[in-house]
């Protein structure tokens, strides 16, 4: 027949059972008291191909200085884990190591600050220029087109400031 709300049995049952969970956790007064996992019949993808499924554990021992070697591979290389830094060195995969030379750092900044300078002159071009075309005014049209030429100056400016940086760059990452 089914449940009193009309669902079926099954449901009702998985319900029944739920809700006996709830009601002993919070008679229990323990911490699990309404928690309950809803959703307990899903499980986590299938891998496509069952060989790349990590079934064996396998458990070793190292020194100290090898584990903080192995420890430092995963901080450079930007690893999960030192089992995944195992896993590559143990499949002889490449393990991509991440340096930052901090003495980039204040051109780097000089960089974008120079981005977000340029980027402020161009919306203020952009603006200008709307102006420029919703204007019927002649001397208006003129005024704006003489404050969009002083915009364009101070591009110029950066410019220029740009290509000093850029060449150092170039001369430091391309030097032999």
């Amino acid at each position: 027949m089914g449940s009193p709300l009309g669902l079926g049995k099954d449901v009702f049952l998985h319900a029944q059972k739920i809700f006996a969970v709830l009601l002993a956790g919070a008679s229990l007064g323990t911490r699990a008291a309404g928690s309950v996992n809803l959703i307990d019949h899903m499980s986590r993808k299938k891998l496509a191909h069952s060989e790349d499924l990590l079934s064996h554990n396998i458990i070793i021992r190292v020194t100290e200085t090898m584990f903080l070697k192995l420890e430092q591979l995963k901080k450079e290389s930007y690893s999960p884990s030192v089992a995944e830094v195992c896993r590559k060195i143990l499949s002889n995969q490449k393990i991509k190591l991440h340096h930052q030379d901090v003495s980039m750092n204040p051109v780097m900044e000089e960089l974008a600050g120079i981005r977000k300078e340029l980027k402020a002159i161009g919306v203020n071009i952009n603006q200008v220029t709307r102006k420029v075309n919703g204007t019927a005014d002649e001397s208006r049209r003129s005024y704006y087109a003489m404050q969009t030429a002083g915009m364009y100056q101070t591009i110029e400016g950066k410019v220029d400031r740009l290509l000093v940086v850029v060449t150092k760059l170039a001369e430091k990452w391309l030097q032999e």
